[in-house]
């Protein structure tokens, strides 16, 4: 059966590769659709997988509007599992070696303005008391700490209290791929924190919360839904709020950063990014917003 070696590749992605728990969900998604549509070829085993039955699954993923950005994934996803299978003496031949990834084209990501920022914290701490204010605080410390550092979502959710380095003002966050770094931490968003363990955190902590900075209703390490949620409540006090999340604070603090002086080789390093060429689109973000504010300042734009 083709499925029969998921397992043991799924081990080979957690354990060699180190990949984060989203990255091996998406790939051993992509391949459980890869052999469904292989069976219907007539393949019942993983040797049997043919470059041409790779780019058939691709078309037909295409055929039903994949985005350009998910069809380049699935086929990363299939060139990572061909080589592995390979390796492991499971096919012949690396067809997967042999199979191009279709160029994404790439969109300016949608950021906030620095007034419109502050227009979502001032929204926020005005909810204190309106709401359950122990969520009120937690919400804040994590809208604080994203914008603050322009970590991923899943790099919030595994922090820890002990990630916190409070005579430094920075904290230590895991990447992709485990890799370590420790980020700049602003006043504001350490405030929020503290806020939020000496006066919140307590009130959710059950047998399951461990050293977990940031808690979900039941007591458990909070979750990237919960957080995504969280941040689309709080965009919601802007009057033509963007439909993003916590990836969009992001993308708004890599291009204050910029906008304010910081360099590209900076930038990089505080996201964590292993190319630099990731980290330039910010810079174009910078440009266009620098071109709309003149063209509508500029008497003779």
């Amino acid at each position: 059966m083709l499925a029969e070696c998921l397992p043991h590749y799924e081990e080979h992605l957690r354990l060699q590769r180190n990949l984060s728990e989203h990255t091996i969900r998406a790939y051993l998604g992509d391949l459980t659709a890869l052999f469904s549509h292989s069976a219907t070829l007539g393949i019942t085993s993983v040797d049997q997988l043919t470059l041409a039955a790779i780019r058939s699954w691709l078309a037909t993923q295409q055929s039903k509007g994949g985005a350009r950005t998910t069809i380049a994934r699935r086929a990363v996803a299939v060139r990572t599992f061909t080589a592995w299978a390979t390796k492991n003496n499971l096919m012949t031949e690396d067809v997967g070696e042999r199979l191009a990834t279709p160029k994404s084209q790439r969109t300016l990501p949608t950021v906030l303005t620095v007034s419109e920022t502050e227009e979502v914290f001032n929204s926020l701490e005005s909810a204190l008391g309106e709401e359950s204010e122990l969520h009120a605080m937690r919400n804040i410390a994590i809208i604080e700490l994203l914008y603050s550092t322009g970590i991923r979502v899943s790099e919030l959710c595994g922090v820890d209290l002990e990630d916190i380095d409070r005579a430094r003002n920075t904290i230590r966050v895991f990447g992709k791929g485990r890799k370590e770094r420790t980020v700049p931490l602003g006043a504001p968003a350490l405030k929020a924190i503290d806020r939020w363990i000496s006066d919140a955190r307590a009130s959710y902590v059950s047998s399951t919360s461990g050293l977990a900075l940031f808690l979900g209703a039941r007591g458990k390490r909070i979750d990237p839904r919960t957080v995504r949620e969280v941040v689309y409540s709080a965009l919601q006090a802007l009057p033509n709020a963007p439909k993003f999340g916590p990836h969009g604070l992001r993308h708004s603090a890599a291009t204050h950063l910029l906008e304010r002086g910081a360099d590209l080789r900076t930038v990089q390093e505080i996201l964590g990014h292993a190319s630099l060429a990731t980290t330039q689109i910010y810079t174009h973000v910078s440009e266009e917003r620098l071109k709309a504010a003149y063209k509508q300042a500029h008497p003779r734009a």
